[in-house]
């Protein structure tokens, strides 16, 4: 257990990196039948995470990424030739985020940097917390999260405070990495209790605040019911899913619940046209239908190998373990369809689109991996 402001339980770095591992045993990995090939198109190294997580960040034609040295690296998304290079100058803790020509960190001292493309500093801004999330540009507007649930918008121009939203945390959260989405003018967020905000970006007012999961239980520990990853977003509805309580969908525009059911996680979700992706908390993979919830597949041979957050890739659902392995499965019915190592240390973010052929995987090492599903 971790002390902080608020104490923080089960911090997720041990879900995906170490002590999970010693309470349950992994799965060996089955032989399977590949109906696709994954290849290996280009590879780098940033650095490795330490006791964070890092997601690249695709801009374009470049890919970001970065590790807890604070050595921020832009990679060419064909060829993974080097683009850019960003000095920090600290240490880093959330990132990377981007948008337009600026590239944006955050720090463990609270601070969100801001770069351009050739490495020039922008600004800083100071927020009350830890960022353990990437930052977000749009519209003028970089949001950020702080480790303490706040979320800030600054001004793209300077950094200054426009606005701030909070609300109260419980006694007992989970530390986690769970960012900001922002979708037609306004901020997603999943926060500790099970609460899912909706935000205008240009204001910070509210818009709208729905359930997802309510505490259960006797002790705090039981009633931890925190979101710990992003929220999906489509054109009608946002889906989110909350630790120890369900994976509910709401409407867009209002906030109304259309579907909700009990599940665990805290890896997250994906979407596609048709199923919503979650890896639950027992490292299964489960598809669900999109518009009523009803379950479709499950595959769980994965238990206990601290699966990421899903990709949903064309005709494939991919994910990463602990060991550094990529599984492609098929999104029709879960079963694997190809199988390829990294550096052999964990991938604990979810697999980040590059192009409609290929995407991108971080390691724990700092391993940048691109690859492509033929």
């Amino acid at each position: 257990m971790l002390l902080g402001g608020c104490q923080t339980v089960g911090d997720t770095y041990d879900r995906w990196f170490g002590k999970s591992r010693e309470s349950r045993k992994p799965a060996e990995l089955v032989a399977i039948q590949p109906t696709a090939a994954a290849k290996l198109l280009w590879q780098g190294s940033v650095g490795g995470a330490e006791r964070d997580m890092f997601f690249p960040d695709v801009s374009g034609k470049v890919v970001y990424a970065t590790g807890a040295a604070g050595q921020i690296t832009g990679f060419d998304v064909s060829s993974g030739r080097q683009v850019a290079r960003i000095e920090a100058g600290q240490r880093i803790s959330g990132g990377v985020g981007s948008g337009g020509a600026m590239v944006l960190v955050g720090t463990a001292k609270g601070e969100v940097l801001a770069f351009d493309n050739n490495g020039k500093s922008l600004w800083k801004a100071r927020l009350s917390g830890e960022v353990l999330s990437p930052p977000v540009m749009q519209d003028g507007v970089v949001v950020a999260r702080a480790g303490d649930g706040r979320i800030f918008g600054l001004d793209a121009t300077n950094g200054r405070r426009k606005w701030i939203y909070q609300r109260s945390n419980p006694a007992l959260s989970l530390r986690n990495h769970a960012g900001i989405v922002v979708e037609r003018g306004a901020v997603f967020s999943g926060f500790a209790g099970g609460r899912l905000v909706a935000i205008a970006l240009a204001t910070g007012n509210v818009g709208w605040e729905a359930v997802v999961a309510l505490p259960r239980g006797t002790t705090e520990l039981e009633r931890v019911a925190d979101i710990t990853s992003l929220p999906v977003i489509d054109q009608r509805q946002v889906c989110a899913v909350a630790f120890q309580g369900r994976v509910a969908c709401f409407d867009l525009l209002r906030g109304t619940t259309l579907w909700a059911r009990d599940m665990s996680s805290v890896a997250g979700m994906a979407a596609d046209a048709r199923y919503l992706y979650v890896t639950d908390d027992k490292d299964a993979l489960i598809a669900l239908d999109k518009t009523t919830g009803a379950s479709i597949w499950k595959q769980d041979k994965l238990t206990g190998r601290g699966v990421s957050g899903p990709l949903a890739f064309g005709r494939y659902v991919v994910v990463g373990d602990y060991q550094g392995y990529v599984h492609v499965l098929s999104r029709e019915d879960g079963s694997f369809a190809a199988r390829i190592a990294t550096d052999g240390s964990a991938i604990g973010a979810a697999p980040a689109a590059l192009t409609p052929d290929s995407f991108v995987v971080q390691t724990r090492n700092g391993g940048i991996f691109a690859i492509t599903v033929q």
